[in-house]
């Protein structure tokens, strides 16, 4: 047994590296305020609580603005936005720096899979844990009675293999038989497979539309009959591959992200047709889901990619093969926001639209790429493993390989929890408080006026918005969840402006005040006084 568990622990070695991170930092504004924001990471850069560490999984969503790491240990470590408690630490402080969650500490954690607002985690022993947003039951957890789980809590599942997460939604991969892929969380666009978005009217009178909430994880009946392998989430869709190499996808078809040769939504898997009869992917094909594509390996270790693929020009409503990659060796990719990385043989390939530094290209080098190019500080380095966020990238290197290359590059301290938590607060008041809050009360006014009418008529535009814009949906989100609360702190924080308000037209301040003496010479209703 012994002799077993070494060799175990040799594989596990080969198989883990060390972690380097590129891309925006402000975890707070990422995403949201539009213009420069500070902090940047241009190139592939070393965490300074991670140097050193075997990190062998790395996990973020193309709608997440928080990461995962797992060590050779079994430990997890989470970091980046947490307004959800989306790292798991019984807080919704923000951290800049990779933190262990102290309470998956007796777990050997193997898989990890991140939402928008949420993060599940993977067991060796087959069990499943989540932690953060529950509004829609994505935790899987049987339950929506608490919209913010902080600490983790286990998913209804068992014998889990691995776990993926939409923006609202987790998918899990089982090995009990008949029941191979479970799903939980929002059903809107049908992205849980179950032939329905569970949609109702909020009341009788009311044409406002909203989805059933499913938080018991509940396996996909029309796949029963397939043992599914692969499995990758977009925003609102997912791409399975089965244990015959076929590929099928499902959730919102906008843009063509489903490879059916149109843009209707899919409320359960279908097969796309294109990965059949000579062209099934093979056992150690790579699949990726973007926020408005998706991608995979087929034949001859092709890629083919279909979808929104660049910000501007046609969209590829069916699967074709991205011929700048052909004859790569493709061993693991992901998609973003809206960039993607590659790592093949022993160079690192990014491209796709960037704004916070997320392809790693240097500040000498270009923000965004249409086409794959390679990323220079990474070239002749191994690449064990890659994952991209919203705004940022990850990649694990192999350290045997590359000798002191490591050491050229540059290490990030982060900001300390309590610092990293505490400034954003701190900012925000001093600089311009009532006009923010206007801000932000109008654009998740509008925003829910646009939710409204996507939801009346599916309006395409809003889902762009809302992928690109990835986190302002949060805001109005924030906005539904606090209800009438919300508004009426709008009102009151509109009353307190409107007081302020007769200095901003122009008049000097002595000026504003000085009319109050006169007013007390003055009779009734402003008219003189008899002398």
């Amino acid at each position: 047994m012994s002799a077993v568990e070494a060799e175990k622990k040799v594989e596990e070695a080969e198989k883990s590296g060390e972690l380097l991170f590129c891309g925006g930092t402000s975890w707070d504004i990422v995403g949201r305020r539009k213009g420069a924001v500070e902090g940047n990471l241009v190139s592939p850069t070393r965490l300074r609580p991670l140097v050193g560490i075997n990190i062998r999984y790395i996990a973020s969503g193309c709608a997440s603005c928080h990461c995962v790491a797992l060590d050779v240990e079994g430990r997890c470590y989470t970091w980046g936005r947490n307004e959800k408690g989306q790292l798991g630490h019984g807080d919704t402080l923000q951290r800049d720096r990779p933190t262990v969650v102290s309470e998956l500490s007796k777990y050997k954690i193997v898989g990890a899979g991140s939402g928008r607002s949420h993060t599940v985690v993977v067991t060796e022993d087959g069990h499943s844990l989540a932690f953060g947003w529950n509004k829609h039951g994505q935790l899987g957890s049987g339950s929506v009675k608490n919209e913010i789980e902080a600490s983790p809590v286990r998913c209804q599942v068992s014998d889990v293999k691995t776990a993926t997460c939409g923006g609202d939604f987790t998918v899990w991969i089982s090995s009990v038989e008949g029941a191979s892929i479970l799903t939980a969380g929002l059903p809107q666009y049908g992205q849980l497979g179950h032939g329905t978005d569970n949609e109702y009217n909020t009341k009788d009178s009311s044409v406002r539309l909203a989805y059933e909430a499913q938080p018991r994880p509940k396996a996909i009946a029309s796949l029963a009959g397939e043992t599914i392998v692969k499995v990758a989430s977009g925003t609102n869709h997912t791409v399975a591959v089965d244990a015959n190499g076929y590929v099928y996808t499902w959730g919102f078809g906008g843009y063509g992200r489903l490879g059916h040769r149109e843009q209707k939504d899919e409320f359960a898997p279908r097969r796309v047709d294109v990965f059949q009869r000579q062209n099934i992917l093979p056992p150690n094909a790579v699949i990726s889901a973007g926020s408005m594509n998706s991608a995979c390996t087929a034949g001859g270790g092709q890629l083919y990619m279909w979808g929104k693929i660049k910000s501007t020009g046609d969209d590829w409503m069916y699967p074709k093969p991205l011929m700048d990659l052909s004859g790569w060796n493709l061993r693991c990719m992901d998609s973003g926001g809206m960039h993607h990385f590659v790592g093949a043989d022993s160079s690192c390939i990014s491209w796709g639209h960037a704004q916070y530094g997320e392809l790693g290209y240097g500040p000498n080098g270009q923000k965004s790429s249409a086409v794959p190019k390679k990323v220079d500080i990474l070239e002749g380095m191994h690449v064990i493993s890659v994952a991209c966020g919203q705004n940022h990238s990850m990649v694990i290197v192999d350290r045997t390989t590359i000798g002191d290359q490591l050491d050229q590059l540059d290490v990030y301290d982060g900001k300390a929890s309590a610092e990293g938590s505490e400034e954003p607060q701190n900012e925000a008041p001093v600089t311009k408080p009532a006009p923010k809050k206007s801000v932000a009360k109008a654009s998740s006014n509008s925003k829910r006026k646009k939710a409204k009418e996507s939801s009346e008529d599916e309006d395409e535009d809003e889902d762009e918005d809302e992928d690109e814009d990835g986190n302002d949906s949060e805001e109005s989100d924030d906005e539904q969840v606090n209800g009438k609360n919300s508004r009426q702190r709008g009102k009151a924080s509109g009353r307190g402006r409107s007081n302020g308000a007769k200095r901003g037209r122009g008049r000097p301040p002595s000026a504003s005040k000085s009319p109050k003496p006169a007013a007390g010479k003055t009779g009734k209703r402003g008219r003189p006084r008899k002398s």
